[in-house]
């Protein structure tokens, strides 16, 4: 095949993670290293960012700031939530893109997010194609759910597993500190997946964590909900539960529906926590409290896991790899290696019709049979994941996260 030289364009999509800034480190510095590759762009709030035609030229960025993207939460270049529509029924979009892109000499577009962001990603690849016009597309994984299909997990679940994990042994340890019981809930992000919920679990293993452990992929019974609770509470005088905000009943409702969409169509959630803690003090007349972790699951960056950091970093230098050897279409996934009871990970490619819109569940034989907790095959899945510190800077005891220039890119005469 022979060599495609352009520039390339690297965007972030969806809910940011404590990483996602390695994987667009990993993207960067792996573009600017290539021959290939004559100009590196940083879309803002990602596809929106490519529309408008706010780029920024990202080799004009100090390589010390950019270094501490490793290390930074949140979406350095902006996220955004945009559904494009499928080009068959209105191109608008797709025609603005390719202006964009011929008018920047775009030969490689990386995209990095979620189930919603590979969707994106694979219109825009086939739109590309059928226009003839040649750029290798690359999705690079992100998601704290850790619902991508194709991929053993994804970047930013195993720093958010991490967090859940130990706020849960830190709240366990608070409930016993009088001798009053109490119900505590712990609302934990995950809507159709339960593998953040899941991961509560990690704190019991190491010994203080929840009783009760509910996930999406078990329909919820709210009759059993109470039994659960009320006969730990009395057996221990106190009860820990960790919740999935996606629980559902039987017929698919979720419990803690709200009525509202967003634009991809998903069911708003929220406060499950909350109406769980108030049906338990209705049943029970215990003392409950209802916490929920909210958005410190996916930028709690203090307690990241160094394997989730040097892996989101290695899905992004594999995409750009992949990219210049003439691969498009497809997006980076992970596949695990066990030998010897160790530990290790490397990147395949996998296509993006594969993963587009498919979410990956926890599998039912993980969770127990009574649906409210898991067993030791999900304890032995995530263990790995978590290993490792953070090598974050701080100043004045206080992170030192990256501070991007963010240089307007133009165009450049021909």
């Amino acid at each position: 095949m022979n060599p495609l030289k352009g520039a390339c364009i690297i965007g972030q999509s969806g809910g940011p993670t404590a990483v996602i800034n390695a994987s667009a480190l990993g993207a960067i510095q792996s573009a600017l290293q290539s021959e290939q590759v004559t100009r590196v762009l940083g879309a803002a709030n990602g596809i929106e960012g490519v529309l408008k035609e706010r780029l920024f030229d990202m080799a004009r960025e100090d390589p010390g700031e950019l270094e501490l993207l490793k290390y930074t939460p949140a979406s350095a270049l902006g996220s955004c939530r945009y559904k494009m529509a499928a080009p068959s029924v209105d191109d608008t979009d797709y025609r603005r893109l390719l202006e964009i892109f011929r008018k920047y000499d775009v030969r490689y577009f990386f995209y990095n997010g979620g189930n919603d962001s590979m969707d994106t990603c694979n219109k825009i690849s086939k739109f590309m194609q059928q226009s003839g016009y040649e750029c290798r597309v690359i999705g690079i994984p992100k998601t704290i759910d850790n619902d991508l299909h194709g991929t053993d997990h994804c970047p930013g679940f195993g720093s958010a597993a991490k967090f859940i994990a130990t706020s849960c042994m830190e709240v366990h340890q608070d409930l016993r500190v009088y001798d009053k019981g109490r119900v505590t809930i712990v609302e934990i992000m995950g809507r159709h997946a339960g593998w953040l919920a899941g991961s509560a679990a990690l704190a019991t293993y190491a010994g203080a964590g929840p009783d009760l452990v509910y996930l999406p992929e078990v329909p919820f019974r709210m009759e059993e909900f109470w039994q659960d609770v009320d006969r730990i509470y009395r057996q221990n005088g106190s009860c820990m539960v960790a919740v999935s905000e996606g629980v559902q009943y039987a017929d698919g409702r979720f419990v803690a529906e709200s009525g509202d969409r967003d634009v991809f169509g998903h069911t708003q959630l929220g406060g499950l926590g909350a109406m769980l803690a108030e049906s338990v003090k209705r049943q029970t007349g215990a003392k409950v409290r209802s916490i929920e972790l909210s958005l410190l699951q996916r930028c709690a960056s203090h307690v990241a896991s160094k394997t989730d950091i040097d892996e989101a970093y290695m899905a992004g230098k594999a995409a750009v790899e992949a990219a210049v050897s003439g691969q498009t279409d497809k997006m980076v996934a992970f596949e695990r290696i066990t030998e010897n009871g160790i530990y290790s990970c490397k990147t395949k490619l996998i296509g993006l019709e594969e993963v587009a819109n498919v979410e990956k569940l926890v599998p039912r034989e993980w969770i127990n049979a009574r649906g409210n907790g898991v067993e030791q095959p999900f304890i032995d899945y995530v263990l790995p994941l978590i290993q490792g510190e953070t090598a974050m800077q701080k100043e004045c005891s206080l992170p030192r996260f990256a501070k991007l220039r963010k240089v307007p890119a133009k165009p450049e005469q021909r």
